[in-house]
């Protein structure tokens, strides 16, 4: 598996996954470590199992990848800034929870 071309065409798959672990948004920071680990923890449930130097190694070419698309501005050489949108807003689903509820 190419686990690069992978995430470059399941960005938002990950992310939203990613989401679901660590709480990430537009705008907001996301760092190095837990992109990393987030990609261990989504190759190991997609049965692709990915070790920890390789998705160090894969962090970096991934992360490289959004700062050219301008998805992610670095901060620092650990952090940068998320200049997307992240899956669904909590009260966009409060509002069509409770519109369904009615």
């Amino acid at each position: 598996m190419n686990y690069l071309n992978h995430l470059e065409n399941n960005k938002k798959v990950f992310f939203n996954y990613m989401n679901e672990n660590y709480t990430i948004f537009q705008h907001s920071n996301i760092f190095f470590r837990d992109i990393q680990y987030a990609l261990i923890s989504y190759f190991e449930i997609k049965e692709n199992p990915i070790k920890y130097g390789a998705a160090d190694k894969l962090a970096n070419e991934f992360i490289n990848k959004l700062v050219t698309t301008e998805e992610l501005s670095p901060i620092d050489h650990k952090s940068w800034k998320i200049n997307f949108e992240v899956g669904i807003k909590k009260e966009v689903a409060e509002e069509t929870q409770g519109a369904n509820d009615e």
